[in-house]
């Protein structure tokens, strides 16, 4: 976008998995839509997989965001490390990353932080403000 926009329309660009809800409404595309893919490929990161996985036991695994948001509404983000012990011994920085991904992935783009803000949260100079759930966007 240059520099005097705040929003475009466009064709759909993006990888699946990764694209924001945003792509398929009809609605103007932000800089938000980044954020979104950030807080996506930031989930793949801490959870040690791909957004999309076909072969689970659970298939309420199959799609990480949803999985992650349900795991963490239920309070069962040890669930989510899998057999990675890292997570588990540091459950509060586990936990905050989570929160810094969900919050990043609302599928209400107003909602989305600026990507300044999600580099200030991770740094620690910003604390992680509650947030509601990202599938709640009609």
């Amino acid at each position: 976008m240059r520099k005097d926009q705040t929003r475009t329309t466009t064709k759909i660009r993006g990888i699946r998995g990764y694209v924001a809800p945003e792509w398929f409404r009809n609605m103007p595309i932000t800089v938000k839509v980044d954020v979104y893919s950030f807080g996506i490929l930031l989930l793949e990161l801490i959870c040690c997989r791909k957004s999309y996985k076909q072969d689970v036991a659970n298939e309420n695994e199959m799609i990480l965001a949803e999985w992650v948001c349900d795991c963490y509404k239920r309070k069962e983000l040890h669930l989510l490390a899998g057999d990675d012990e890292e997570p588990i011994e540091d459950i509060k920085r586990f936990e905050k990353l989570l929160m810094v991904a969900i919050w990043c992935i609302q599928e209400n783009p107003a909602l989305r932080p600026r990507m300044k803000k999600v580099m200030l949260t991770l740094e620690g100079s910003v604390e992680v403000s509650i947030h509601p759930d990202p599938f709640s966007f009609i």
